[in-house]
């Protein structure tokens, strides 16, 4: 079941006017419809449509609204329409990874899908690694340990409710569950697929052995594709009852927006890092070969498939699901504040005034993120920020120290040092985080494009078109279209000092 690609005869044939471009962008907190197209020698888009997105509490359990999120990228598609009137279109979907959803044989929704973030899958790797060792596992897939990821959901599905999987016929990760909506399709795209802990990385196919040995049914799992695949032409009533114009389809893009991310990402050649930076914080560096070994491995590096043939290797640690979770709070309050009024009040502070360690694991799923922040520095006895701005410069500057430890992590990995750091995505758009960045890490840091995800959607739909021959030019392109910001790093003394420090906490 090796993934499938557009042949050249394939890219030839769609070689002309480009289509337009639709990027369905999914996040952790919100949903966008981004409309593109190409402008001379840049990439010209705008956002169409966003909606709010986010997890739905049931008791204890965590669900993705996936009919609300349908119906939001519905509404995005016939806006599209409404307000351009253009000609066929070229869709693609981008997404959080991991989480899916289960089609009987009636190829009907078996249940809401699961939140990553729903407490199922806590301490079960114990469990798992008791039929697949560690380092076998990581030597297959290449995917770090984390309790997101589908392997483990799958785990903790057969164990909660058996029944889903013994009936099921078809596992399809949300942007593919989107893919088949619009087109009838059932494919899985192998960048999406790879953040499932069932992928290897070197051959880019499914690791059927690891599915076996752990009891999860191999005929869930559907035949792969590269991005920058065409899928298929969207289905003609669904077409009809959006007005899409004749001719429009659905396109593989680089559907795990990690990997969207980066594929819009111009980096710099040779010693630069990527942070990929929104509601989690995606850390590493673009490879053409995964890196399997038992440093990798200690570090709790994963090894995703990328666009154009590459590796996107990395971890994940918090983002700004931090100031997210407060600003939800805040917003009772205080419903008109945004984030350019929390990003300037967090400038007005002092650095370095309140930090803490990010990975403490109360942050990951609090219900009161500010009583969470709070309580952190009490246990301590430290006074703790209490404003909106000190609680954002708390948590920017904080992050930034984390980013220190982990660049330093992947130069250990890597055997390579690094020096710049591109950050791409919404962080890209919080000044005083970016030049954090540059100070804790003592590097230079460029920052955009914002939408990057959507960026790198509409490349691959470009490339799958035959407009673009290869990731370089898509990546050129961007360059070309882009406002990317510069941070180099002042002093760095207290930054080393905060940074020790935090090191020394989490070590006692």
């Amino acid at each position: 079941m090796a993934p499938q690609t557009a042949t050249p005869q394939a890219h030839a044939a769609a070689a002309g006017t480009a289509k337009a471009l639709v990027a369905i962008d999914l996040g952790s907190s919100s949903g966008r419809v981004h409309l593109g197209d190409l402008a001379g020698d840049r990439l010209a888009s705008r956002e169409i449509h966003r909606f709010a997105n986010g997890p739905v509490r049931i008791g204890e359990r965590w669900y993705w609204d996936i009919l609300h999120i349908l119906s939001e990228v519905e509404t995005g598609l016939k806006r599209v329409v409404a307000e351009t009137g253009l000609g066929p279109l070229s869709i693609g979907i981008d997404s959080f990874g991991a989480d899916y959803c289960l089609l009987d044989a009636t190829d009907a929704l078996m249940a809401l899908p699961r939140h990553m973030r729903d407490p199922r899958t806590r301490g079960l790797f114990a469990e798992v690694y008791k039929v697949v060792p560690h380092d076998r596992l990581y030597r297959r897939t290449g995917a770090m340990e984390i309790e997101i990821n589908t392997l483990l959901q799958l785990v903790a599905e057969r164990r909660d409710q058996s029944w889903l999987q013994a009936n099921a016929h078809s596992l399809l990760f949300v942007p593919d569950f989107i893919a088949w909506v619009l087109s009838g399709r059932r494919v899985s795209e192998l960048t999406i697929a790879s953040t499932s802990q069932l992928v290897d990385p070197t051959t880019r196919d499914w690791a059927v052995d690891v599915a076996e040995r752990l009891a999860i049914p191999v005929r869930l799992l559907n035949p792969l594709v590269e991005p920058a695949t065409t899928i298929g032409p969207v289905r003609g009533p669904l077409a009809t009852s959006l007005d899409l114009p004749p001719g429009s389809s659905v396109v593989a893009a680089a559907s795990h927006d990690t990997s969207a991310a980066v594929a819009a990402a111009p980096l710099e050649p040779n010693g630069t890092a990527f942070i990929s930076l929104g509601t989690w914080s995606l850390i590493g560096k673009e490879l053409s070969a995964p890196v399997l070994s038992d440093t990798a491995r200690n570090g709790n590096f994963t090894n995703e498939c990328g666009a154009g043939g590459r590796v996107v290797f990395h971890k994940i640690l918090m983002g700004l699901w931090l100031l997210q979770e407060c600003r939800r709070r805040w917003a009772v309050d205080q419903p008109s504040l945004n984030y350019d009024a929390i990003h300037a009040a967090a400038a007005a502070e002092p650095a370095l005034r309140f930090v803490f360690d990010v990975t403490d694991p109360r942050f990951i799923a609090a219900e009161d993120m500010p009583g969470a922040l709070a309580s952190w520095f009490a246990e301590r006895n430290l006074a703790a920020p209490e404003t909106a701005g000190e609680v954002a410069r708390a948590i920017y500057d904080s992050l930034a120290l984390s980013y220190r430890t982990a660049i330093e992590a992947l130069e250990h990995v890597l055997g390579a040092p690094i020096r710049t750091i591109h950050i791409v995505g919404g962080g890209a758009r919080a000044p005083v985080l970016c030049q954090a960045a540059a100070d804790a890490t003592g590097r230079r840091v460029l920052a955009g494009p914002a939408e990057a995800a959507a960026a790198g959607n509409m490349i691959c739909q470009l490339m799958a078109q035959g407009h673009l021959a290869s990731l370089e030019e898509g990546r050129a392109l961007v360059r070309r279209s882009s406002e990317i910001k510069s941070y180099a790093p002042g002093v760095t003394g207290p930054w080393d000092e905060a940074w020790r420090r935090l090191q020394r906490s989490a070590i006692g």
